[in-house]
Order: structure tokens, then C-alpha cells, then sequence
């Protein structure tokens, strides 16, 4: 063991990581062992962070094995599924992760309609276990995502529109507590967690596993169509119409781009900026050219849509979005795209800095505004757009430029937002940006956190403080 492993901020651990070594089914990692520099790395390369301890844990006990750990060492706490969070949330300077990762397995159950996941497994994996059975339930558009952060966050995609958010599909989770103790979360069974876990993030404990609800998808119609950049404000401004009054078997998120040198799209087109909209159509396969007709009335420069099997589409970008970029982003909540930010919005595309940089608006209306404000931790169920504006990049040279173009992108447009935004698209942009995002649900979530973790040992996140106890007030 080497020195910088025995040692954090003077503290010996050689005892404690002996001993979590000798719980631990799962695998304990050190800075100076073999594959560390991997083990810390998340998907954002603008994170660089030396974990004092990763706990690559197995089980259920392995969570609680290293949450001992922690408590015994005095380490804080950072917890990983697919470490795609931007900020890094996933990893924590001198602290110990519990890198869920190996703990992915699935079980379908096609009668019951359900799937129960473990907290490690990625969107990818789960599209395939229940795409074998013609089945599948929202999630996000990068497959290599993590459930478990995806969920806890909210979690939108390509079925939202029909189906709702990943939490709105939610009928279950299992979760070791700060304490070490595990509990079932559900409707029947401590509702006030599982209230404040759909939506809440990684605040109130570690979720082991997941149960959802399961919709029949098999092969979906889908693809790109796309625009010049010069037609961003026209495009948007039927976009942001056209979307809400379709039927919800039609989905489509709008992005500004640089288009990429690969196929499908024509070599002409490759590296020219443009505008675009990415489709999913869940419905009767008859009506599909009915659906895509007042598309195609738009004239796309490039029309790349076509039958898929639905983990296809749902991995269309994993290619382009490898591990290892520069990430900067920041989002917003829209209720519409105001004429006012249209020129904006135009401005920007035609700025974008890099090939990989980019903006998303997803809608969220359909099935998530059946869902009430305060039923679950989301509370922004009448808006219908989400937005994520990232600046991304191989080269650590272009991190001030991504951080630039993508904080000005917001500041332009922000003041035409809902307040708050999804918790997932957000950096760490501090304690009012939080309550902003969780609006009138934040007392709660507070309350409920004094409840499952008064000691905020869950706090390397987007942080819901801990609600005052009465002696405190």
C-alpha cells in the first residue's frame, strides 16, 4: 500500500482499508494500485479528482461495508453508477466512491410487465434486456448513461411524451440508508422517501435497485432531419408549435449542431452548422408518413428517417459521445421558446465552438403534465421544454472556450425560463439554483432528508440541506 493510500489529511486508514478489503465481496482500489488512474476517471475529462478509497462494490453489503467505512475513516462520500454527471458528482477529492458499476444485473418480468435493475447498470443494458421481450420503459438518449443517476434526477427521452419521466415509471427501489440499514421505497411502503427519490437525486441514500413499470416498444420510426443554420429561428419557431399539438406517439428533440463527417449524413453536409430535430415515432406504422408529412412541408436538407429497433435509436449518439471529452453545460426549464430568444438561439448555433458542442430541447409535455406538481420531487410538470446547452470538446485547450460560449448561450436565453432546470443538466451552480430547480417541492425534500440523512453524509451532489430539527429552530 502506498504512502498517499495510508494517509488523508493525516489520518492513517491502513487499518480500515484492511478491513474493508476483508468485507468487501466487491473490489477495493488505492491511489498507487493497478487501474486506479481508470477507476477514478468519470465521463466528463474536465474532472479530475484522487479519490482517497473506490469501492468497487458487488452487493447490498458491500454498500454497507464501505458506508462503515467512511463513517470510521471520516471520509466523505461520492456515488457512482455511469459517472456521466457533469459536474462530477460521481467522484470526490480525498473521499471514498462507491462505484456501483459492477452491480448491473437485470430481471424482466414480461407478464408483470416489469423490470427491477440493479443501481449500476446503464440505459443501454436495460434497453436490451427488455427489448428481447418487446418491451421498455423511458429513460435518456445516451445509452451508456447510468439508471440510477438518470432516474434519480428525473429522467426524459425518446418515450416521455407517451410514457412520462423514467420516475414516473418508478414502482419500487431498494436503498441503504446513511446509518447502513435497508429499506424499501414504493407507494405502500415508506412513500415519503420514494416521493422524494423520484426527482430528488442521490440525496437520501444509495439505491441499490430499481423496479420499473414496462411498456410495450419494439422497432420505432426515427433518425435526424436537418437545416442549414441559417434557418435556426424559422425552424425553432415552427418547432416549438408543432411538437405540443402531435400526438404523443411522436417525439422529436430539437438540437443545434455541427455536423458530424460520418454517415448518414451527405459529405456536403459534414462540418457545416445546422439545425436539426431527432425523431421517435411509437405509433401504428401506417400512419408514420402521416406523422412525418408536416416535416417534410419543412423542406430538411437532410432527411435520415427510417425504421429502427428502438435500443438502435436510443444508441444513434454513444459513438459521438465517448468517455473522455471536456463537458460544460447548463439547462433550463422552458413553458415555450419566446420570440424574443429566437435570434439567440440563432446567434449561438452559428457560434457553436466545437463539432461536439451543442443544444438540446426536449419536450416534457404529454404524460409528464399528467402527473402533478407535487406528486413526485419534479416539480416544473407544466412546462414543456427542457433545455441543455453543452459545450464539448476532445482538447482541454477548448475548456475556457466551452465554458464561455455555453455560459453566454444561457445568459441569453435564461431570462426567458421557467427559474428552475433539470437537475441533471445543471453543474454545481450552488445552493439557490437548487431550491430554484425543486421550487415550492424544496421544504419538503428538506424535511424528508432530515428524516433518512441528517448528517448530510449524502452531499456530494445537487444538495437539499437537511430541514432544522426543532431544537435547532
Amino acid at each position: 500500500m502506498t504512502r498517499s493510500a495510508r494517509s488523508v489529511a493525516g489520518m492513517s486508514l491502513t487499518t480500515e482499508t484492511d478491513e474493508l478489503r476483508a468485507r468487501l465481496g466487491g473490489q477495493v482500489i488505492l491511489p498507487g494500485d493497478p487501474g486506479y488512474d481508470e477507476a477514478r476517471a468519470v465521463h466528463n475529462a474536465m474532472i479530475d479528482k484522487r479519490p482517497a478509497v473506490i469501492a468497487r462494490c458487488g452487493s447490498v453489503a458491500d454498500v454497507g461495508a464501505a458506508l462503515d467505512f467512511a463513517r470510521t475513516a471520516n471520509l466523505s462520500v461520492a456515488v457512482r453508477g455511469g459517472g456521466h454527471n457533469g459536474p462530477g458528482f460521481g467522484t470526490v477529492e480525498g473521499g471514498l466512491v462507491i462505484d456501483l458499476s459492477p452491480m448491473n444485473g437485470i430481471d424482466v418480468d414480461p407478464d408483470r410487465r416489469a423490470v427491477r435493475v440493479q443501481g449500476g447498470a446503464t440505459g443501454g443494458q436495460v434497453d436490451a434486456a427488455t427489448h428481447a421481450h418487446g418491451l421498455a420503459t423511458p429513460t435518456g438518449i445516451i445509452s451508456t448513461t447510468g439508471i440510477g443517476g438518470l432516474t434519480l434526477g428525473g429522467g426524459h427521452g425518446y418515450l416521455s411524451r407517451k410514457h412520462g419521466l423514467t420516475i414516473d415509471n418508478l414502482l419500487q427501489a431498494e436503498v441503504v440508508l446513511a446509518d447502513g440499514r435497508v429499506v424499501t421505497a414504493s407507494e405502500s411502503e415508506r412513500p415519503d422517501l420514494f416521493w422524494a427519490l423520484r426527482g430528488g437525486g442521490g440525496n437520501f441514500g444509495v439505491v441499490t435497485s430499481f423496479t420499473f413499470r414496462l411498456h410495450p416498444v419494439h422497432s420505432v420510426i426515427g433518425g435526424a432531419t436537418a437545416w442549414p443554420a441559417s434557418a435556426t429561428a424559422d425552424i425553432l419557431r415552427w418547432y416549438r408549435d408543432f411538437i405540443p399539438a402531435q400526438d404523443e406517439d411522436l417525439y422529436g428533440f430539437f438540437a443545434a449542431m455541427t455536423v458530424p463527417p460520418v454517415a448518414p449524413f451527405p459529405e456536403a453536409f459534414h462540418l457545416h452548422k445546422a439545425c436539426a430535430v431527432v425523431w421517435c415515432y411509437t405509433g401504428d406504422p401506417a400512419r408514420a408518413d402521416e406523422a412525418f408529412a408536416p416535416v417534410r412541408q419543412m423542406e430538411p436538407a437532410f432527411d435520415g428517417l427510417g425504421a429502427a429497433p428502438y435500443p438502435a435509436l436510443q444508441s444513434a449518439f454513444d459513438g459521438l459521445y465517448p468517455r473522455g471529452l471536456q463537458w460544460y453545460w447548463r439547462g433550463d426549464f422552458f413553458r415555450t421558446v419566446a420570440d424574443g430568444a429566437l435570434q439567440a438561439h440563432a446567434r449561438f448555433t452559428e457560434e457553436l465552438p466545437t463539432m461536439h458542442s451543442t443544444m438540446h430541447l426536449y419536450p416534457v409535455d404529454g404524460a409528464v403534465h399528467r402527473v402533478g406538481q407535487t406528486d413526485t420531487a419534479w416539480a416544473y410538470r407544466d412546462v414543456n421544454f427542457s433545455q441543455v446547452i453543452a459545450g464539448v470538446d476532445p482538447d482541454p485547450a477548448n475548456a475556457e472556450a466551452l465554458r464561455r460560449w455555453t455560459v453566454d448561450y444561457w445568459d441569453a436565453t435564461h431570462p426567458y425560463s421557467a427559474g428552475g432546470a433539470y437537475v441533471n443538466f445543471m453543474m454545481d451552480e450552488g445552493q439557490d439554483r437548487v431550491r430554484a430547480t425543486y421550487g415550492p417541492n424544496y421544504r419538503r425534500l428538506s424535511e424528508v432528508k432530515a428524516e433518512y440523512d441528517p448528517g448530510n453524509v449524502f452531499r456530494i451532489n445537487q444538495n437539499i440541506q437537511p430541514a432544522p430539527s426543532a431544537q435547532q429552530r
